[in-house]
């Protein structure tokens, strides 16, 4: 697992920043006090275009006692790559820590902290990060919740891949509540596409339930040149997408199916249209986020937007099949592939996967396709990879739903302390009390391993002493207990054939 960024990019160049940033490093607020936290990668990108959960950094944010039991609001933004996402989320990181106050945009000589991010044409975020300490929020109800902030790799760079952007973009919209798609000057029919693209990919990963599968959508169009058709802000920007995503009967059905998939997929969407910030943003190579050098009309429609998706009246909490969630199942929602289908036995899953691969191959050499059998052979061996990647992936999340299997650690920690328990009897009928003691103690340890076991498996701490457990058990089954039991069934389905035999 690659290092996840913890470091912002330093910009002293254009301008000094506070003594508190200079001495330790960490990020800073409008105020100049220390933000608590800092950006943790905890999706990462491989040369093999694949992306990897670091689960350790993840519990460490969302298994935190302040965290854990609270329902959470997952504030994510993604788009296209050098559009700005990072400098936004930094913004929602002065409004959470200033607690919404009036004057949460501080003054205009400090510089912008937070999520790394700089100028330039060159991807800077990669894979997803997560801001490391949630911000505890009262809602109106008087309920605490945990708000998180997400920053996600910027689509369509020379190095992504569509598969790449699909799946980051699908990955976000799945875990946040509330999804901010950054899009350029305008909605285009190009920026439908790519949602479309991005939020199938999603759906076809979830369970149908028959409700929308996602929450919030928000579209922010950045650069907005047209205030005179249609002003900045939420109103402006609700009449432009009601226009966008209208329906008629001069349409291609291939755009109305478009326009009925986006309004199907979310519960709820907006717009908002945000003007450029300026010129000294865009050209200048030193710029470091300081409100001086940011356009008025920018800032103004920031004291807009931010606290629509953040104030305490307007944050959605995450949900999931229509029930909210909390930190600690959240961890589970990350990992989770597959839905709530049963658990299959191995030789079964393997024939429908062999049926389903014969079956895939058969419809790509059957389709015509432009480009020759060499350029056909690539995207085949290609498709014959992903096919056998996604098997093996599925075997895994098949086997962690056996039951059996999960309950090896205890049968095998339950069988150890029965067997020294009528060992130690024995011992004590023939008078080795030495022996029979020992036998009690090593039986006292065996129920104080179970006892730590069930206790990490229901809070989800220490899973490294858990995982350890668990190997131990898995070695015991398969060179003793397992073998034993293999034995007697194999001794009894005999016998009860000769049974019938003799019948």
């Amino acid at each position: 697992m690659t290092k996840f960024l913890i470091s912002k990019i330093n910009m002293a160049e254009g301008g000094d920043l506070t003594a508190d940033s200079r001495v330790t490093g960490a990020p800073v607020s409008a105020s100049g006090t220390c933000l608590q936290g800092q950006p943790v990668q905890i999706v990462t990108t491989t040369d093999q275009h694949t992306f990897q959960l670091d689960e350790e950094r993840l519990e460490e944010i969302l298994l935190s006692p302040n965290v854990r039991d609270k329902k959470v609001v997952v504030v994510s933004v993604a788009g296209a790559f050098r559009k700005g996402k990072s400098f936004l989320l930094d913004f929602f990181l002065r409004y959470l820590n200033a607690q919404a106050s009036k004057d949460w945009l501080g003054d205009d000589s400090s510089p912008l902290e937070g999520f790394p991010w700089k100028g330039g044409a060159e991807r800077y975020t990669t894979g997803i990060l997560m801001w490391s300490e949630p911000f505890e929020i009262t809602l109106s109800n008087g309920e605490r919740v945990a708000v998180l902030l997400m920053d996600t790799q910027g689509a369509f760079d020379s190095q992504s891949t569509v598969k790449d952007c699909a799946t980051v973009f699908a990955l976000s919209t799945m875990l946040s509540s509330v999804q901010v798609y950054n899009i350029t000057s305008n909605v285009q029919e190009d920026d439908l596409q790519h949602l479309q693209l991005f939020t199938e990919y999603g759906r076809l990963a979830m369970e149908d339930n028959g409700t929308k599968p996602f929450q919030s959508l928000q579209f922010l169009v950045r650069d907005w040149s047209y205030p005179y058709q249609y002003a900045y802000g939420a109103n402006g920007g609700m009449e432009l997408l009601n226009k966008r995503l209208e329906l008629n009967d001069k349409q291609h059905p291939e755009l109305q199916q478009l326009r009925q998939h986006i309004r199907a997929c979310f519960t709820n969407i907006g717009c908002f249209l945000m003007p450029h910030p300026g010129l000294k943003v865009a050209t200048n190579p030193y710029f470091d986020g300081r409100l001086s050098d940011i356009e008025p009309d920018f800032k103004i429609q920031l004291l807009e937007l931010v606290p629509l998706l953040l104030s305490p009246e307007n944050l959605v909490v995450k949900e999931i099949h229509g029930r909210d969630i909390t930190g600690k199942e959240l961890v589970e929602y990350f990992k989770l592939v597959g839905g709530d289908k049963p658990y299959l036995l191995p030789d079964m899953l393997e024939r429908e996967n062999n049926r389903l691969f014969e079956h895939t191959l058969k419809i790509f050499h059957t389709t015509r396709k432009m480009g020759g059998e060499e350029f056909s052979k690539f995207y085949a061996d290609k498709l014959e990879e992903e096919l056998s990647e996604l098997y093996e992936n599925y075997t895994k999340h098949n086997e962690g739903k056996n039951i059996f299997a999960a309950a090896r650690t205890p049968a095998v920690l339950f069988i150890l302390m029965i067997t020294f328990y009528i060992i130690s009897g024995f011992f004590g009928i023939i008078g080795l009390e030495g022996l029979a003691n020992f036998v009690n103690l090593l039986m006292l340890v065996t129920l104080v391993l179970f006892a730590v076991w069930t206790y990490i498996r229901y809070s989800g701490e220490y899973r490294e002493v858990g995982s350890s457990i668990d190997k131990a058990a898995d070695m015991m089954w398969e060179n003793a207990f397992g073998l034993i039991v293999m034995r007697v069934v194999h001794g009894g389905a005999i016998r009860a054939a000769e049974g019938k035999k003799k019948d």
